[in-house]
């Protein structure tokens, strides 16, 4: 099948299991299938309920090949939106057709026509034929940033240390 044939449609309410099944396959396939806490009533909450990402999946025959999980982030220096993508995945047996290209198009020209400054994501170091891909696309490392996170116990504590405190 070509990538013309390609059909995306945005997830819905009732994608709930389909989408924690994506990401359980890409957790896997990134050796973190232990870290995965969502579960389908999760997504459904913060998804469909809060609107706080969406997902579009990309359909061959009818059937989810792939899918993206994307938010929008907020530039400063831009003064507008962008969209960040939080997980993009193929199934194994559907890559090298372009799909994930065809994901990323898709993507660029939601982003585009949203009125967006930018579409980005992140891709850990080890994962050097994503890294080639995207540099293919004419993607950029941001290699002056390091990403920081606070999770868990950490974030609990950052957010109740001198809670008293005002602003």
């Amino acid at each position: 099948m070509s990538t013309k044939e390609l059909k995306f449609r945005y997830a819905k309410r009732e994608d709930s299991a389909l989408i924690l099944q994506f990401i359980k396959e890409l957790a896997e396939y990134e050796k973190m299938l232990d870290e995965v806490v969502a579960d389908e009533k999760l997504l459904e909450e913060w998804i469909f309920d809060k609107q706080k990402a969406e997902v579009i999946f990309a359909l061959e025959n009818g059937k989810e090949v792939g899918f993206a999980l994307f938010f929008h982030s907020f530039s400063t220096f831009l003064g507008r939106a962008g969209i960040y993508l939080e997980d993009l995945f193929v199934k194994a047996e559907y890559r090298g057709k372009g799909y994930g290209k065809a994901i990323l198009k898709k993507l660029a020209a939601i982003a585009v026509e949203r009125g967006c400054g930018r579409l980005e994501w992140c891709c850990l170091d080890w994962n050097k034929t994503s890294i080639d891909f995207y540099l293919s696309l004419g993607a950029e490392a941001m290699s002056d940033r390091t990403i920081y996170r606070v999770t868990g116990d950490s974030l609990t504590n950052l957010a109740t240390e001198g809670a008293h405190e005002q602003v």
